[in-house]
């Protein structure tokens, strides 16, 4: 099993962020603080024709599109430098967790709320995509970052990885992105947004 690095970066005060390690279940050491990123525009708005439910297999949903929790998108997808194809994610359900589910964090995780993004992701053209992995990113109610970034999974939030069989069209798999928010903040939305002019224009599933 590989060993697996979990990673939390939390803004704190007006000006400036802490991030924070641990590996299984101990906290880590805080590094020094540095600037809390800004956060990033918020997608823009997606036209009639964009804002279409499932795509057809093969054809890619355009960058920008807003979709509903249960739509499909289909993207172009590389991983690693050698593998490369076309997949399909289903946001199943972006569901909001609490605070003690993040424990392991010690106190480091005070005033974080975990939300659990999870997807079905299934191979399209069968490319050999095996031991792949998919990550979505969250976006508050006024459409940007929460200012919160969790790496790893909990008891409640499983990242999941491509099996070795995942090389057929119609193969399919299971996973869940950890995100957070500040308490007092919600998680309104999740994106795709990796390659292919989806790093500008991401894909946008609501609930």
């Amino acid at each position: 099993m590989k060993h697996v690095r979990t990673t939390l970066l939390a803004a704190a005060g007006s000006a400036a962020a802490l991030l924070l390690s641990a590996c299984g279940g101990e906290s880590g050491t805080a590094a020094p603080a540095v600037p809390a990123a800004p956060s990033s525009a918020a997608p823009a708005e997606s036209s009639a024709a964009e804002s279409s439910a499932a795509s057809p297999a093969g054809d890619a949903t355009k960058p920008g599109t807003e979709l509903k929790v249960g739509d499909r998108a289909v993207v172009p997808f590389k991983y690693g430098t050698t593998k490369s194809g076309t997949i399909a994610i289903t946001v199943t359900a972006i569901d909001k967790g609490a605070n003690a589910d993040l424990a392991k964090y010690g106190d480091k995780a005070k005033g974080i709320t975990p939300y659990y993004l999870r997807a079905s992701i299934e191979n399209v053209d069968g490319a050999d995509l095996s031991y792949a992995s998919v990550s979505l990113r969250a976006l508050g109610t006024d459409g940007r970052s929460t200012g919160v970034i969790i790496t790893g999974s909990t008891d409640q939030c499983k990242s999941g990885t491509a099996p070795k069989e995942f090389a057929a069209p119609g193969a399919k798999f299971e996973t869940c992105t950890l995100q957070g928010a500040r308490e007092g903040s919600e998680v309104a939305a999740a994106t795709f947004d990796k390659g292919d002019g989806y790093d500008k224009a991401p894909i946008v599933w609501k609930n």
